[in-house]
């Protein structure tokens, strides 16, 4: 629903506003404002949505705690929202496991599956719905003049749907559920939603899909200003989907404009990393393939490396061992500025997990996504489009910024073995969405990509579609190449930081 202003999206900016105006307020009691947040977004006696303004209240509670990194409750704990929320103020809180939640009394309930007939039904004479059933689950009232399936019978196989002349049976999931890549979502014993968080790799594709809002991950919106203001020199590394989200006229030099005013000590574009990541994963490629490995998958995007080890853990050497942009950014950052704490600010939900993985040195400290920082941007008031413009961002490629679209991270790496090894063929294949990244996988696992570089995205469209952007994915991908396309070098390994990799990676 990117890009579709939703009342969940204005609800969700509302938070992050109001849970930046706390951290702000550092003389204030926050556990008295906590608790009259609610009443503030939710005035009034008269609900608005759901069954009653008291539901309302809960929902909006239990996610200002989420935006807080503070544990996500159940309705059977009857403990005031100010609950323990000094800890917010402690580095350890919001790492607390798991990152996307359930709000069970905000979840609808949704059927997994069902297939129903719509009032759409013309009782016809042919009722091929009926013919194709395998379990005799469908058949034709002629006293109401419509189809029924037997829901004690049908298997949801959907084959009437397909034979109806009138697309008058439907079939519905549960939207959260559908978009998951991972069938990590089910129902519990009163039919809500529940997370195997065995399965989940925190994409966040069932936050953005579900239509009732019960699904949210945890911040550090309030982690990160409190380090601004506590004097810490923090430095903002944006991801290259950046692009557009903040508004059409927001140009790379205005957000850095903002950033600064909001105290941050400078920005860096992510896509100096992704030139990096670029040129290692292209030596990676030639060293290893088809030699030690059958095929290399790209690691850029967590949610889908995080999939590849948890269903293919036999091939799990066959994922690039490249660090990301998002690392190489942040070390680059900190051999400059030994003292200082990153935050990485992009469009992914899976990066907050990847930022405390402990088999890698990330040297990132906080993670915002886009939507986050547009609350932070709000509760200050700042009006990015009024900034004065900065000198740009970074020296980054055309195929670094690239990486923020589906296609444009196998691309970049190809384009750095073809400079430096002309003859050299690479044959590639890449994949959106996890449901598609597996299939990729089952292929690649029967031999049919022994030679190729995979590429995978967990999110359908690339990073631009990540859970935490806020503009259409197709108006995103035109920015991010209308962006990329002004940038000094097309190629990843011509920018000036890539005589830094070699000490990056030690």
């Amino acid at each position: 629903m990117r890009g579709v202003e939703t009342r969940i999206q204005e609800i969700r900016h509302q938070i992050f506003k109001e849970v930046a105006r706390l951290a702000y307020c550092t003389d204030c009691a926050i556990g008295k404002r906590i608790e009259e947040l609610p009443y503030k977004i939710f005035p009034g006696e008269a609900k608005s949505f759901r069954n009653d303004i008291f539901l309302e209240r809960a929902i909006v509670g239990e996610r200002l705690r989420l935006a807080m990194g503070l544990p996500c409750r159940t309705a059977a704990e009857q403990a005031p929202l100010s609950d323990n929320i000094e800890a917010a103020d402690k580095p350890e809180t919001y790492y607390t496991p798991p990152l996307i939640n359930v709000i069970k009394f905000a979840c609808n309930a949704c059927a997994e599956k069902r297939v129903i007939v719509t009032e759409g039904c013309q009782c016809c004479l042919a009722h091929p719905c009926v013919e194709v059933c395998p379990k005799e689950a469908v058949s034709i009232q002629h006293m109401i003049r419509r189809s029924e399936i037997d829901q004690s019978k049908c298997i949801k196989c959907g084959r009437c749907a397909d034979a109806c002349a009138y697309n008058a049976i439907v079939i519905q999931e549960r939207p959260c559920a559908k978009a998951c890549g991972m069938d990590a979502i089910h129902s519990d014993e009163n039919g809500k939603a529940e997370i195997n968080y065995d399965k989940c790799v925190s994409c966040g594709m069932c936050l953005v899909n579900c239509p009732f809002g019960a699904i949210s991950d945890k911040s550090q919106i309030f982690q990160v200003i409190r380090a601004i203001q506590s004097g810490e020199r923090v430095y903002a590394a944006v991801a290259p989907a950046f692009v557009g989200q903040f508004g059409p006229k927001v140009t790379p030099g205005k957000l850095r404009a903002a950033m600064k005013a909001l105290g941050f000590a400078d920005v860096f574009e992510v896509a100096v990393g992704a030139d990096l990541c670029a040129t290692s994963e292209a030596e990676e490629f030639l060293e290893h393939v088809p030699e030690k490995i059958p095929f290399m998958a790209t690691s850029c995007c967590p949610a889908w490396s995080s999939m590849a080890q948890k269903l293919f853990p036999d091939y799990a050497n066959c994922i690039s061992m490249t660090l990301t942009p998002m690392t190489l950014c942040a070390r680059l950052i900190k051999s400059q500025h030994p003292q200082g704490k990153v935050v990485f600010i992009g469009p992914c939900a899976a990066k907050k997990i990847e930022a405390i993985r402990h088999d890698v040195r990330s040297e990132v400290d906080f993670v915002l996504t886009f939507e986050e920082m547009s609350g932070i941007f709000d509760a200050m008031s700042i009006d990015l489009e009024d900034q004065e413009e900065e000198a740009g961002v970074n020296d980054a490629s055309t195929d670094g910024r690239n990486f923020a679209v589906s296609g444009g991270v196998a691309k970049a790496v190809v384009n750095v073995v073809k400079e430096r090894h002309p003859d050299k063929q690479v044959q590639v294949v890449n994949a959106e969405g996890l449901k598609n990244c597996r299939k990729m996988l089952m292929m690649a696992k029967a031999g049919k990509y022994n030679g190729y570089l995979l590429e995978g995205m967990a999110c359908p469209g690339g990073c631009v579609a990540g859970a935490g952007t806020m503009q259409p994915i197709q108006k995103s991908t035109a920015a991010v190449n209308r962006y990329a396309s002004s940038a000094n070098h097309e190629n990843a390994s011509d920018t000036s930081y890539i005589k830094e990799l070699d000490k990056l990676v030690k």
